[in-house]
This record gives C-alpha cells, sequence and structure tokens, in this order.
C-alpha cells in the first residue's frame, strides 16, 4: 500500500529547525535540555522550542519533542515537570522509549500525540499493536528491520497507527541504539543521553604478557575502525520505500549543522516529489540527487539492513574521518541596502567564489564583493566564527538562502 509519507528532519537549534522548515521539511524533531539522547547536541531551551513550534506551524510544519532517553527512578519527578511545561508549549508529538515515561505523558498531557523510539526495540507487529493499545499513534521502527518485515509488519497493523523509519544518516553499532560501550569506558551514558561514540575510535590489540604492545587487528599503521559503520542512505530507494507503506521517512543527524540539514532535506524533498509527479523523472534526476548528497558532510554510505542483513562491507575500517565537499558559511539573515546579513561559520574572504544555495534546489556561484562589520567597517576576510557581518554579493540572495564554499578534496574528522 503506497502512502504518502512525511520527510522528517532533525534541528539541533532553532536557527537549524528554521532551515530545515524552509528547505523541505514536512515536521522537525528536536530534543529539549532534557530527557532527550543528545545530551551534546546544542538543543532547545523552552523559549526556543515555544519559538520554533510557532515558526514550524507558520509554515504548515509539525514539531515533536524527543524524550527518549531510558529512564531511572531519580529521573521520573523531573519527567513529569517537563512534560507540564511541554503541555504549555503544544509540540505535536512526543518521541518516548520508556514504558514509564510513556504512562506519565498519557497522564500529563494526554492531547500530545505519543511516538515510540527506535530505542524501545520495535522490531514486530506485536509490539506495535500493543503499542497502539497503550495509545501510541505512531511507531518508529528498529533500524535491524529489511523491506520485506516492514511491508508484512504494514499489513498486520491497523491502518491508523504510522510506521516511521530512519532512512538517512549515521547507523549505530549497537541493537537498536542500545550501547553500554561509553558509559563502560567513560562513565557517561548512551541511554541517557551522553554518548561518547566509542564505536568511532581506533581500536588495536592488546596480548595479557605483552602489555603496552599494541597491535593492529588488520596490518594497518592506523590501526582499524571495527565498529565503524557507513551512513544510511536510502535516496536510491524511494519508490521501495513508499511501496512498504512508511508514513514517516526520517533523517537521522540532530548534532548536524545547518548545511547538512538543508542538503540533506532538499535533495530528499526533490526526490520524493519528483517520484510523486512521475517515476520517470525521478530516475532522470537520479545524478542530481546523489551529487547533492554527496555534497555534505559523510561518511561513506550503506543501505543497511533494508535488503538483508549489514556485512563486512557496510564498515569503514581504515579511518574515521567525515567525506566533507562544502564549508559552510552562513544562512542570510536578512538584507539591509543592498547588503546581507549572515552570522559567519567559517572563514572566507573577499574575492572569493562561493555559492548560494537555495531551497527550490538551484546552486548559485557568487563572487564575496566586500565585507562589514556590525559597525559598518570593511573587513578583507571573516576569520572569526559567530561574528555578525554583512557582506555584498555579485547575485541576489534572499532570506534563509544558505552560504557555502566547495571544497576540493578535503576531509574533516569525526
Amino acid at each position: 500500500m503506497t502512502r504518502h509519507p512525511e520527510l522528517l528532519i532533525p534541528a539541533s537549534s532553532l536557527e537549524v529547525l528554521k532551515t530545515a522548515v524552509i528547505f523541505g521539511a514536512d515536521a522537525v524533531y528536536i530534543g529539549g535540555e532534557a530527557f532527550g539522547l543528545r545530551a551534546k547536541a546544542k538543543n532547545f531551551s523552552m523559549e526556543d522550542m515555544k519559538a520554533g513550534i510557532a515558526f514550524a506551524h507558520a509554515h504548515g510544519v509539525q514539531v515533536y519533542v524527543t524524550a527518549n532517553i531510558l529512564a531511572h527512578n531519580d529521573d521520573l519527578e523531573g519527567v513529569r515537570e517537563y512534560f507540564t511545561e511541554l503541555k504549555e508549549i503544544g509540540p505535536d508529538a512526543l518521541i518516548i522509549a520508556d514504558p514509564g515515561v510513556f504512562e506519565i505523558a498519557k497522564e500529563i498531557c494526554p492531547e500530545i500525540e505519543r511516538h515510540v523510539s527506535t530505542q524501545a526495540n520495535n522490531t514486530n507487529y506485536a509490539t506495535y499493536n500493543f503499542w497502539y493499545k497503550q495509545g501510541a499513534s505512531r511507531v518508529v521502527s528498529a533500524r535491524e528491520l529489511s523491506m520485506a518485515e516492514l511491508k508484512e509488519l504494514r499489513a498486520n497493523i491497523p491502518a491508523d497507527l504510522e510506521i516511521e523509519t530512519f532512512v538517512h544518516g549515521a547507523m549505530c553499532i549497537s541493537y537498536s541504539g542500545r550501547c553500554l560501550l561509553s558509559n563502560y569506558f567513560t562513565g557517561r551514558d548512551a541511554n541517557q543521553g551522553a554518548c561518547t561514540h566509542p564505536c568511532r575510535w581506533k581500536y588495536a590489540v592488546v596480548e595479557e604478557t605483552r602489555p603496552g604492545e599494541y597491535m593492529p587487528v588488520y596490518e594497518n599503521e592506523r590501526g582499524t575502525y571495527i565498529f565503524n559503520s557507513k551512513d544510511l542512505c536510502m535516496i536510491e530507494h524511494i519508490p521501495e520505500l513508499l511501496d512498504t507503506g512508511i508514513d514517516s521517512l526520517k533523517i537521522e543527524g540532530r548534532m548536524k549543522t545547518a548545511l547538512y540539514v538543508a542538503t540533506v532535506a532538499r535533495t530528499y524533498r526533490k526526490a520524493i516529489d519528483d517520484y510523486r509527479k512521475d517515476p520517470k523523472l525521478y530516475e532522470q534526476n537520479m545524478p542530481w540527487y546523489l551529487e547533492q548528497i554527496a555534497s555534505c558532510t559523510y561518511r561513506q554510505f550503506t543501505t543497511g539492513f533494508f535488503f538483508g542483513k549489514p556485512d563486512e562491507t557496510t564498515q569503514i575500517y581504515d579511518n574515521n574521518t567525515y567525506v566533507k565537499g562544502y564549508t559552510y558559511l552562513g544562512i542570510i539573515e536578512a538584507e539591509q541596502n543592498g547588503l546581507y546579513q549572515i552570522e559567519q561559520r567559517n572563514k572566507f574572504s573577499v574575492g572569493e567564489q562561493i555559492e548560494i544555495m537555495k531551497p527550490d534546489g538551484e546552486n548559485t556561484p557568487v563572487t564575496v564583493k566586500a565585507i562589514y562589520d556590525e559597525d559598518g567597517a570593511a573587513q578583507e576576510s571573516a576569520p572569526h566564527p559567530k561574528q555578525k557581518l554583512l557582506v555584498e554579493l555579485d547575485a541576489p540572495a534572499s532570506q534563509y538562502d544558505i552560504l557555502r564554499r566547495r571544497e576540493e578534496n578535503a576531509e574533516e574528522c569525526l
């Protein structure tokens, strides 16, 4: 059964939420300052959350708030207080993994929809039906499910119970994201939102009688990254995804930049819309999708579990670096007397050729003609991160357009 799924995009801050909305999201998921699984993300204050929800709703976009930690006893009172605050702000749904937290949400803010997080290990239709009886309107599938399993699942659950599935982004090495490595090595609990990503670290073998002698798992002078998965990318498989009856195509990346979010949102938006308009148009535009999706920071791609269990080819053994096609320079915040106001994110200079990235898919090459600080003093370059600048370009730009610079053979460490 083909449904018309939403495109669900992550946001780490109010700026990124606005970018996701403008660049094609149907819905955005965010974390507050507590009880979500991305404690290291910037996350949203209550004030920013309120502003973000208002902005999204004004553009017809929904907002879901993550509260998907696996709670301990001393978390529960705080969860109650948090949900009482969220009741006033009014997000469209809460994403929850813990049954106790789910019950508190049902009690405190029953009018807010409850979605069951992938952390709850949702691998079969009996589990979906269980959560439906508890009052869930949506369940996020475990990443370990294949296309065939998703189709069977859809056929055995109520039509109004929604399936949300990750289709793009980083893959966790552990089952449904439940991992003990970080807690064991560093005392920072992945299931409480503080993962240090030890799956991306370099490992070697040490023999007990030869302490201090590190032997690579493979003969490689840089060691080996034995838990380091490639990133998921399903841009070439939109038809199969829609055929499973999925209701929400979810992008991973609640710690990513506005440039990453804009690139992935814009590419998947166009791919989905093209396919729904005409499957041949989708096929014709595939080179553009692939070029765009490879232009943002990523770690090589895999299709995960969708077409069978991953094998040794889905791991990256010789490095933990991201491939980086573009550098993020800033977002156009406003126009002022022919100058564009931005908050600078990476260094660029007068005379450089950069690009304006637009929500409609257009990428316009432009030359930086001048850079001024807030007081109107001219600068030759913009070396200070987060500096407010006025920039003169030789082509027109609009609010929320992104400025970026193409990099040749660049890499960025994880």
